[in-house]
């Protein structure tokens, strides 16, 4: 498959933003209004009582769904859980790849 330009725009149009992660991370783990308040900053493991071990296989499944990533056992780790935008550039660069 070759890549050109139109692939190009549509991917840039189609890539999610840091509010697209927290809207899943909202959904997903029903924070309600306190996801109002996160940011790329915002640490999520250990710091997000939702955020347990079955919420983290939920937000991987909810990524794959919304985001049409594929993400493989071996590709996760702590390190994409760790803020927001550790979780948003871990989305990013699966789209990219």
């Amino acid at each position: 498959m070759t890549y050109n330009g139109t692939q190009a725009a549509r991917r840039i149009q189609t890539m999610p933003s840091v509010q697209d992660v927290i809207g899943l991370l909202k959904d997903t783990l029903q924070l309600g209004d306190r996801a109002q308040g996160f940011s790329d900053a915002t640490r999520l493991l250990g710091h997000v009582p939702e955020l347990d071990s079955l919420a983290v296989v939920n937000v991987i499944t909810a990524l794959e769904e919304r985001f049409g990533v594929v993400v493989n056992d071996d590709e996760i780790s702590a390190d994409a859980f760790e803020t927001v935008g550790t979780l948003h550039t871990f989305v990013v660069e699966k789209l990219n790849a």
